[in-house]
C-alpha cells in the first residue's frame, strides 16, 4: 500500500495510541495530537522526526488553527483525518452531571471535532480528495443509563458525520465510525473489571488501521462499526 498521510487527535492514550503505533509501523505518516505533554514527547521520541506529535486541546479553536496550518505546512492535506479525541462523563444520572463537566464533554466531544474540521477539511476539499472518520460509539446508536452527556456527543457525530458527508465533493467521504468495545481507561470508568473482557488498544488497532485505511468515498455517509463492510 502507498503510504498515506494521516491527521489524528487524541493520540497520547488508548485508541489513539495504539493506532499510531500500528500506522508508524505499516509505514505511514503521521501527525498526532493530544493534551497530555510527557505522553507527547514520549510518541515523538519513540517515532522520529518523520512524524509530528504535539500538545493541543482540541476544544480551542484559535490553537487548533495553528495546529492545522502548521502540519498542512509540512504534510499536505491528509489522506485520513481522524476525529478520535473524547472524554467521557463519570458515571451518574443526568441531573447530576455537573454543568462544568457537562461542558467540558461537548467542548471535546462535538466542539473540538467541529474545530478540527473547519481548519484541516478546506485543504482536502481543494484536493477533492480524502477521509474523514469520526469516531462515534454504539452508544451513538443506543443508549444506557448514566451516560447522557457521552451519548448525546457520540449520537451528535451521526448527525454532523452524515450531514457532512451531503456536503463534501465527489472523490471525498465523511464516515461516523465505531470502534467496537474495547478495554479501554475510559470503558473501565463505565464497566469496572467487566472492561476486562474485551479486546485492548493494541489488539484493536492490529484490525482497525487497514480497515480505516481501505475506507473510501464507496463509504461516504455510511455509519459503520469496525469489522463491517
Amino acid at each position: 500500500m502507498t503510504a498515506k498521510t494521516i491527521f489524528l487527535t487524541g493520540a497520547t492514550r488508548g485508541l489513539g495510541r495504539a493506532l499510531t503505533a500500528e500506522f508508524v509501523a505499516r509505514g505511514h505518516k503521521v501527525a498526532g495530537c493530544g493534551r497530555n505533554a510527557a505522553a507527547i514527547a514520549e510518541l515523538q521520541a519513540a517515532h522520529g522526526p518523520g512524524h509530528d506529535f504535539a500538545v493541543l486541546d482540541v476544544a480551542d479553536d484559535a490553537a487548533v488553527g495553528a495546529w492545522a496550518r502548521r502540519v498542512l505546512a509540512r504534510f499536505g492535506p491528509p489522506d485520513l483525518l481522524l476525529n478520535n479525541a473524547a472524554v467521557i462523563n463519570r458515571n451518574a444520572p443526568l441531573w447530576q452531571v455537573p454543568a462544568a463537566e457537562f461542558d467540558a464533554l461537548v467542548d471535546i466531544n462535538i466542539k473540538g471535532v467541529a474545530n478540527v474540521i473547519r481548519h484541516v477539511l478546506p485543504a482536502m476539499v481543494a484536493r477533492r480528495k480524502g477521509v474523514v472518520v469520526n469516531f462515534s460509539s454504539g452508544w451513538g446508536r443506543g443508549t444506557d443509563p448514566e451516560v447522557a452527556p457521552y451519548c448525546a456527543s457520540k449520537w451528535a457525530m451521526e448527525g454532523l458525520t452524515k450531514a457532512l458527508a451531503q456536503e463534501l465533493p465527489k472523490g471525498m467521504a465523511a464516515v461516523p465510525l465505531s470502534p467496537g468495545i474495547i478495554d479501554t481507561d475510559m470503558l473501565r470508568s463505565c464497566f469496572g473489571c467487566g472492561a476486562r473482557d474485551y479486546p485492548g488498544p493494541e489488539e484493536w488497532a492490529r484490525t482497525a488501521a487497514p480497515y480505516l485505511l481501505d475506507l473510501g468515498p464507496e463509504d461516504n455517509g455510511r455509519s459503520l462499526t469496525v469489522g463491517d463492510r
